[in-house]
């Protein structure tokens, strides 16, 4: 969730340091600080809230050096005060820390009874008299990160500059992911590669348990064991895709906009365009016809992908899924014995608890899959098999372009998935693929809705808790919805199956509670309309999304209708997911919202 970013260079770096961290904003953060070394002697400043603050201080209180780490932080132990704001500091060094020290109480408790004081409530400022403490007893930095590493417990990634030394920095990750950059006669380090895009687009990733020495001429990777190891030299996207927001007022309605084009790119990835057939991206040879069942995982919006992603398989390949949050599959102990293959979804490849959990289906003999955005995030380096959404950097925090890829993902593996099993024709496999390069023109039509919804959303603003119904595909859709209207617009909303409605929240209904329901005219619509029909006859306020056939059932009267074009079943879910952000996004500009930075959310969850 936080950003780290450190240059060693023969240049000022205080202001690119902050520059860097602008582009790890998405993350989320709630203080931000830098530290430099000025005629080697370290120097910081740090500010509560956005960078802007920061930006102001180093405004009126110049740092100076051609070295220097930076940090924004999202509040995990201590306030989001100054105080508790990185980089934290010792007389011997400064360090910058993502993720969180388990046992850090411990730590902290064995230093306090050495006569150490605190002036945090950190777990960070701990690592930091941890490693002065071996820095005084004679160890060399390098040696004194190893030491202190070695006693860490916990997913983290910590960069360290030293007081004295203007050509070092050292940085480490265990679970949260960092990166080293490359230029000439400048190192870099940071959180990703976006941070890194305008320096350099050469990319060294450390891997699990690595350590890293760096100075302006050389990188020097260890393991966990203090090995040498050599990392290869990748080259980034980051540079390539890193844009403003253009002529949006947010990224995350930029960002709703490009879901035609990204969603094109996705289908690529799956589907050869030339012949219409489904494929596996890369060439990996994943073959279904043998799998007996998918064990499904994800968080979040994620997790409602992978709900839509049941529902394709078992209808389209005939393979039963099993389906869990991420933070609970490992913990549930279910028999896998029956389990061929268990697939994950995440769009930033970094999130802790899908990680965990992938670790965990790989300890008990899984082959392993991941729907990513970021492939070269830990959870694609460690799948088996990596099934890439290519949405590009979804900087909002609340998932809209990743979401529909990872959607036109899971649709076109399914449909895979039917042709090795032999439940797909060659000609309905056709017929399928060709209904999905419809996607991208109906996201288009979805998008020109937006004047529609925004006036929906004026009254939807008025409002303090709504509720969202759907059957079958709609379904993961309802509970979608309700998600992205609490995420960015803090009303209380909850998502159903529409059949749900009568075991319990009816009696929510009242003429002050607005009820989205999604409804396609497919083989549920008329089971999902009666459900509406009980809303209406409690004065609850409707909200019809639907198509055109649906609209004109007339099956609703007085309610307010989002009208799309009539397409097959398969791509609701994709289409259908578009009104509702735009729903939540004009809500919450009308609430006056952070919308791109929701408060408490962070858009990667780096820590369990």
């Amino acid at each position: 969730m936080c950003g780290i970013i450190g240059i060693i260079s023969r240049e000022q770096v205080a202001d690119r340091l902050v520059d860097a961290l602008k582009r790890l904003e998405y993350r989320g953060y709630d203080s931000a600080g830098v530290a430099t070394l000025e005629d080697g002697t370290l120097t910081r400043l740090r500010a509560e809230g956005k960078l802007v603050n920061l930006a102001a201080r180093l405004a009126d209180h110049p740092l100076k050096g051609t070295i220097g780490i930076g940090h924004t932080r999202w509040a995990t132990h201590g306030a989001a005060t100054e105080a508790n704001a990185h980089p934290h500091a010792t007389p011997r060094l400064a360090i910058v820390h993502n993720g969180i020290i388990e046992n850090y109480r411990e730590l902290r408790t064995e230093l306090e009874a050495e006569g150490i004081v605190f002036e945090s409530q950190t777990d960070t400022e701990t690592v930091a008299h941890l490693v002065t403490r071996e820095l005084e007893r004679g160890q060399s930095p390098k040696d004194a990160v190893h030491t202190v590493l070695q006693r860490l417990e916990g997913a983290f990634s910590l960069g360290f500059l030293f007081n004295g030394n203007e050509d070092l920095l050292i940085c480490a990750r265990r679970g949260s992911p960092l990166a080293i950059g490359e230029g000439k006669g400048e190192m870099y380090l940071g959180s990703d590669a976006i941070a890194l895009s305008p320096f350099t687009d050469d990319i060294r990733y450390l891997e699990e348990g690595d350590f890293a020495v760096l100075t302006h001429d050389s990188v020097s990777i260890f393991d966990e064991d203090g090995r040498p190891v050599t990392r290869p030299i990748r080259k980034s996207v980051g540079k390539a895709f890193y844009v403003d927001k253009g002529n949006h007022r947010h990224f995350m309605q930029k960002e709703i906009y490009e879901q035609p084009e990204v969603l094109s790119h996705t289908l690529g990835a799956f589907v050869d365009m030339s012949s219409g057939r489904t494929r596996i991206p890369d060439g990996q040879d994943l073959d279904f016809s043998k799998i007996r069942r998918i064990a499904l995982s994800a968080c979040g919006t994620g997790f409602y992908a992978a709900l839509v992603g049941r529902y394709y398989f078992e209808r389209f390949a005939g393979i039963p899924c099993d389906l869990d949050v991420a933070s609970e599959f490992r913990y549930r102990e279910s028999p896998l014995g029956d389990v061929d293959l268990a697939l994950f979804v995440s769009q930033s490849g970094e999130t802790a608890d899908t990680l965990a959990s992938l670790r965990y289906a790989k300890s008990q003999g899984l082959k392993t899959a991941a729907i990513v955005n970021v492939q070269e995030s830990t959870i694609a380096r460690e799948s088996d098999f990596v099934l890439p959404t290519l949405a590009g950097p979804e900087i909002g925090v609340a998932s809209t372009k990743a979401f529909t890829c990872q959607l036109m993902a899971l649709a076109a593996l399914a449909i895979r998935a039917g042709v090795d099993r032999g439940v797909i024709t060659p000609e309905r496999e056709l017929e399928l693929t060709r209904t999905l390069t419809e996607a991208p023109r109906l996201a288009n039509e979805a998008i020109r809705l937006e004047e529609v919804i925004e006036r929906l959303a004026r009254d939807m603003a008025t409002k303090s808790h709504a509720l969202f119904l759907g059957r079958g595909f709609s379904y993961p859709l309802a509970l979608e919805g309700a998600l992205k209207l609490k995420e960015i617009s803090y009303i209380h909303a909850e998502g159903y199956a529409a059949g749900e409605l009568k075991h319990g929240p009816i009696a929510l209904i009242d003429e002050t509670m607005p009820v989205v329901v999604v409804a396609p005219h497919d083989r549920s619509f008329e089971k999902t309309i009666s459900n509406v029909q009980e809303v209406a006859a409690r004065g609850g306020e409707i909200i019809l999304i639907t198509d055109a056939s649906g609209a004109a059932s007339g099956a609703v009267e007085g309610a307010q209708m989002i009208v799309l074009p009539d397409m097959p079943e398969i791509l609701t879910p994709i289409v259908y997911a578009i009104p509702l952000q735009l729903l939540a996004y004009h809500t919450a500009i009308q609430m006056g919202t952070d919308v791109d930075q929701p408060r408490n959310l962070a858009k990667s969850v780096t820590v369990e």
